[in-house]
């Protein structure tokens, strides 16, 4: 399979990630003279080792912009018709899908609500086996600001809105943009469009079928809301952890429900590179939480929404703090204290890399191996 650009960043930066390859410094405790290297990351957003800091850093910075209001958890899925398509145009297909699932829950919002809503959506593309699977993950806020912005509109507890209403109207939203494109060319060359009427029946299946949208009950905490989404934005294919086995056979890991796989090497690797996505299509914002809403209608919203301990996000740790401080809130431990005596570390050496670093040198960040 040929690899994009992307993929093959995000392979290299993997491979290379706190190792000598990318160089780094070498740390001596003053106390008992433990000598350690502390090797650089390589801070790509599709590598295991490297979201924890990165999640906890979006957490903080986020706090400033949730809402102090009950938030609903709403899951999206593309349905298998459309899985072949997106592999071959996923910039074209994510798209379409990120702007059709945020119109349909805005939509909604205006017509049932006479508001507009804050929608946070996180695009997902796997299975616990790897296997493609895209889906969105959408934080909805419970009610809305009116469109005049005089006062806010609360939302029902208990549901956002009919699971069928948002079905219905992401199916006709993304059948409109699929045939757009259709019009335009810009889906010449998909194989199942090579026959004068393969689109024709392509659209007649996407039409007969029920697109699956779950919904979860409502957080009531904002600082819940951030908490569970980070989870989410910082995902990624497959964690380390999940890793059993790797030989130059197979390689095993942990599926659901204590289930494990395994699959030959080049397999796996072909399973997760399918999860590499294009720049720009992991974490979008619309309606109150879009960036042009910030100093204005979020500003606004928040104002009349009169913070209570019931609601209220709690302060994040250490939000402004550097990575070593974060990483202590995260994890306990102190990259600055020796793992043996507890005495300071000093750095003594820099190690310079032994291999040219992968592209985007603005990624690097200097990180503990203990991180």
């Amino acid at each position: 399979m040929k690899l994009s650009p992307q993929q093959r960043r995000a392979l290299s930066a993997i491979a290379i990630c706190r190792t000598s390859a990318l160089g780094g410094h070498l740390e001596q405790c003053r106390s008992c003279g433990l000598t350690q290297p502390a090797y650089n990351s390589c801070r790509n957003r599709h590598c295991p080792k490297c979201q924890g800091l990165q999640q906890e850093q979006w957490i903080a910075a986020r706090s400033e912009r949730i809402l102090p209001t009950p938030h609903f958890h709403v899951v999206f899925t593309l349905p298998g018709e459309l899985r072949g398509l997106a592999r071959y145009l996923p910039k074209l297909i994510y798209d379409a899908f990120f702007h059709a699932t945020a119109d349909t829950l805005l939509q909604l919002g205006r017509q049932r609500f006479g508001a507009e809503l804050g929608v946070t959506l996180v695009l997902h593309t796997w299975t616990r086996e790897l296997r493609h699977h895209p889906h969105l993950h959408a934080i909805v806020t419970c009610g809305g600001l009116a469109l005049d912005d005089t006062r806010w509109v609360p939302g029902s507890r208990k549901y956002l809105f009919p699971v069928a209403a948002m079905s219905k109207l992401l199916r006709a939203k993304m059948m409109t943009s699929l045939s757009r494109m259709h019009d335009k060319g810009q889906l010449d060359g998909f194989d199942d469009f090579r026959d004068p009427e393969g689109f024709d029946r392509f659209m007649g299946k996407l039409r007969s079928i029920d697109w699956v949208t779950y919904a979860k009950r409502p957080f009531r905490r904002a600082d819940h809301v951030l908490r569970y989404l980070g989870r989410y934005t910082h995902r990624v294919a497959i964690s380390n952890s999940r890793l059993v086995n790797v030989t130059a056979q197979l390689v095993t890991f942990r599926t659901r429900n204590g289930k494990t796989a395994s699959v030959h090497p080049v397999e796996f690797l072909a399973r997760f590179v399918q999860h590499v996505l294009p720049a720009g299509f992991k974490i979008r914002h619309y309606g109150l939480y879009s960036g042009s809403h910030v100093r204005t209608r979020l500003a606004r919203a928040r104002e009349l929404l009169a913070p209570s301990p019931a609601t209220s996000a709690d302060p994040p740790a250490n939000p402004q703090g550097s990575w070593i401080e974060r990483l202590r809130s995260l994890t306990g431990r102190d990259a600055r204290r020796c793992p043996n005596c507890g005495a300071e570390l000093i750095r003594t050496a820099v190690l310079t890399p032994t291999a040219r670093a992968p592209p985007r040198p603005s990624e690097v960040h200097r990180i503990s191996t203990a991180a």
